[in-house]
């Protein structure tokens, strides 16, 4: 198969490589570890004890090992996929995804030449070293390298320079940007979901709050490329949006903090997540 052998031909070359499907998403995961309930792969934030043979849990599933590559378990995997993608971060490397022609311009004029392969909507820009990934850290702008994977779109051109600080910095001022919020909606440590019984101001049922909510669960959990930190948004703005008329208290805090955990499992940064999902409820809560 075409896919298998590019796959074959980048892991000699040391890049983590992995399937995508139509749409750009990994291969979803089987049973075992749906909704990742076996713990996750080892290389994940919260490490785990999965051990699947499939290349499940997206890009902590990438590898160089040609024995998966080739195995029974993955060629299922590569008969649907449609491209390969590789893990940046563990290929030493940061891939800066310009997505729009005003980002790389913005680019072009502020950071340092390096390799540059051209995509389907501008460029990626691609710098020796790691740092953590961050989605949206400028308008049509994501870094991706530690915990995201990028699709191969060929060698490109230019000469590998180092990871400059300038890159560094706009994941960081994501992190401390300040943002108004009249009060905590999102308790540190997440609870045990959004129950009924805690919250007697509510007029809705526990199935209608928790179909809603699963629903935004799923979609979130669908952008493990990109769009997860909007998805957040989107779903908190919409459960906010069911509790207007609601005498109150909902207590939100247990179902904004699962928006928070679903949106941290596909690689978004806890102070971004968290921020995303503030946003989202105070704007109607």
């Amino acid at each position: 198969m075409p896919l298998v052998a590019l796959a074959l031909d980048l892991a000699r070359t040391g890049l983590p490589v992995m399937p995508v499907r139509e749409g750009k998403g990994p291969v979803g995961n089987c049973r075992t570890c749906h909704g990742n309930a076996c713990g996750g792969r080892p290389n994940m934030l919260i490490p785990g004890p999965c051990r699947c043979p499939r290349p499940c849990h997206a890009w902590a599933a990438a590898t160089t090992n040609p024995n998966i590559l080739t195995s029974a378990a993955w060629a299922r995997a590569w008969r649907d996929a449609v491209a390969v993608a590789y893990h940046p971060g563990g290929a030493g490397v940061t891939v800066l995804d310009l997505d729009t022609a005003e980002a790389v311009t913005w680019a072009r004029a502020n950071l340092p030449a390096t390799v540059t392969v051209a995509s389907t909507r501008g460029e990626h820009w691609i710098y020796r070293g790691t740092m953590r990934s961050s989605n949206g850290v400028r308008d049509g702008v994501d870094i991706k390298s530690l915990m995201q994977y990028a699709r191969w779109l060929g060698h490109g051109t230019g000469t590998l320079t180092d990871l400059p600080d300038a890159v560094r910095t706009l994941a960081e001022r994501e992190d401390t940007n300040p943002f108004p919020a009249r009060r905590t909606l999102v308790s540190s440590t997440p609870g045990g979901g959004w129950s009924r019984t805690a919250t007697p101001g509510c007029r809705h049922t526990q199935r209608f709050i928790r179909t809603g909510l699963n629903q935004g669960l799923a979609r979130i959990r669908s952008h493990r490329e990109h769009g997860a930190g909007t998805a957040a948004h989107s779903a908190a703005r919409f459960l906010a949006a069911q509790h207007r008329t609601c005498p109150g208290p909902c207590h939100l805090d247990d179902a904004a903090a699962e928006l928070v955990a679903a949106a941290e499992s596909v690689g978004v940064p806890y102070a971004y997540a968290l921020r995303s999902v503030t946003r989202g409820l105070e704007l109607t809560y």
